[in-house]
């Protein structure tokens, strides 16, 4: 008798055991569930303000002069640069030029660092010049002085310090009208310029024998030819 109510006893238990670990088994699965969703939530919210600041952010006050762009770029010989000897203005005397609007600008701006003089760093490479890449077309002015970097192209304007701080570097457009950041610093010859100071989205210049050298996550990788004029069918373009 005693032998059938153990039997019984452990029976029972063991039945409850069972209950016990259907229902910690389901409570399991609704807490997975849930962390799911929850995870779902917060790429989605994150995403979609990611994307907010990206369309809509405030763009820094607009301190370009107008006389860059009110035309006569396509006259510029630039094979003659600037002598970096310190007899002109710094990089601190010159304002900050951006990408006009959204549509970008219309005619080939004048060169934003002219009267600068400024010497660059000991350890920054000398990229300046007008440089078109005859396979793919992209033509592009870079200027330098002392460490500002201004890259000319496709309609933008990106004026930035290479001083390795997301503070100073480009703080613009790019032409999806997309707020872009970089930080832009020199490192064993090359020009690097990160998105958001993020190492893998990264823009590289360099200069290789008588070439720049560009590469780019979208746009791929480009070789470079100095030219002394912009072509005369790329002084002017369509708004985007």
């Amino acid at each position: 008798m005693a032998i059938k109510r153990r039997t019984a006893v452990q029976g029972a238990q063991a039945g409850a055991a069972r209950v016990v670990a259907r229902f910690r088994s389901a409570i399991k699965r609704r807490t997975l569930v849930l962390g799911a969703l929850v995870l779902v939530a917060l790429t989605v919210s994150t995403a979609a303000g990611i994307g907010a600041y990206l369309r809509f952010a405030p763009r820094p006050p607009d301190t370009t002069e107008a006389r860059l762009l009110a035309g006569g770029g396509g006259e510029v010989d630039h094979c003659d640069l600037p002598v970096l000897d310190g007899s002109g203005l710094t990089a601190d005397e010159i304002p900050i030029a951006y990408t006009p609007g959204c549509e970008g600008y219309t005619e080939w701006p004048l060169p934003v660092l002219a009267a600068c003089t400024e010497p660059l760093a000991d350890d920054a490479p000398d990229l300046r010049g007008l440089w078109l890449d005859p396979n793919s077309g992209h033509l592009e002015r870079v200027e330098q002085c002392g460490d500002r970097v201004v890259v000319t192209a496709a309609g933008l304007l990106h004026d930035m310090r290479a001083d390795g701080t997301l503070r100073n570097g480009a703080n613009d457009v790019n032409p999806s009208c997309l707020r872009i950041r970089n930080r832009t610093r020199y490192r064993d010859g090359v020009l690097e310029m990160d998105g958001y100071g993020i190492p893998w989205i990264r823009v590289e210049r360099w200069i290789e024998g008588d070439e720049l050298r560009w590469t780019h996550p979208q746009a791929g990788s480009h070789r470079m030819r100095r030219i002394c004029h912009v072509p005369a069918d790329r002084v002017t373009r369509e708004p985007y």
